[in-house]
């Protein structure tokens, strides 16, 4: 259970003077465990072999859509066509960016079929568990969208990669967020799903010293350029590992 002085303590790190932080991005970094996605992705690499075509919807909600971003070129969707356009080459790249914010995992299972249906992908990478966390949503519920948006989604022929909660100080100052994030790691592997573990890459971060105000905006909730930058290089490290590897 944490403490409203961790919160105020978190609110307090996050008020610091971010000029004076690095920005560099030779500060992105994550554990070769934590960046695979326990998936080869099989759909995405047929279209890749048989169409030299590779079609990605992002699914999610304020993170995907870059909520406070500078740029709209550092939203993690952007940086994923980015980096797979440079890492594959003679490969046509799309990923379109589906992200609304505030929406939770129900009102994103309900809008799966119109989503796909208009632009059929090949990936669909689903960003979600942070409302349903804030907003308390019962667990049997949450898991429930969960999979049966998954299910819709393999019926139209995607591959899909859940991506899990931010880490940062609104959600950690929740009692049960690892809850969450645990519900979607066991869905990912019993529907054959893979998951990038940005909770735990994001952890990783905060427990090496880094501190809250290079990734989070002042809001203590929604990644800053920093952050959504960085997801975006290791998620591309996350997929490119799946589709090229053994």
């Amino acid at each position: 259970m944490r403490t409203p002085l961790l919160w105020l303590t978190a609110v307090v790190a996050l008020l610091m003077p971010v000029a004076a932080l690095p920005q560099s991005m030779s500060a992105c970094r994550a554990k070769p465990e934590l960046l695979k996605l326990g998936s080869e992705l099989p759909i995405a690499r047929k279209a890749m072999a048989e169409r030299k075509h590779l079609r990605i919807i992002a699914l999610g909600s304020s993170t995907t859509a870059g909520y406070g971003v500078s740029n709209p070129a550092y939203a993690y969707p952007m940086q994923l066509r980015i980096g797979l356009e440079k890492a594959l080459p003679g490969i046509e790249i799309e990923v379109i960016n589906r992200g609304i914010g505030g929406q939770d995992v129900e009102e994103m299972a309900a809008r799966m079929r119109a989503e796909m249906v208009s632009h059929p992908p090949s990936l669909v990478i689903w960003q979600t568990g942070t409302n349903a966390a804030m907003r308390h949503m019962p667990l049997d519920i949450f898991e429930r969208h969960l999979r049966n948006g998954i299910k819709l989604g393999q019926s139209l022929g995607a591959d899909f990669v859940l991506m899990s909660l931010q880490y940062a100080p609104a959600v950690v100052a929740l009692s049960d967020e690892e809850v969450y994030e645990r519900v979607m790691a066991r869905v990912a592997t019993e529907v054959g799903a893979g998951l990038f573990r940005r909770y735990d890459i994001m952890r990783a971060w905060y427990d090496d010293g880094m501190p809250y105000a290079q990734f989070v905006q002042l809001d203590g909730l929604h990644l800053n350029d920093f952050g959504q930058k960085c997801i975006g290089k290791l998620l591309t490290q996350s997929i490119l590992g799946a589709l090229t590897g053994p």
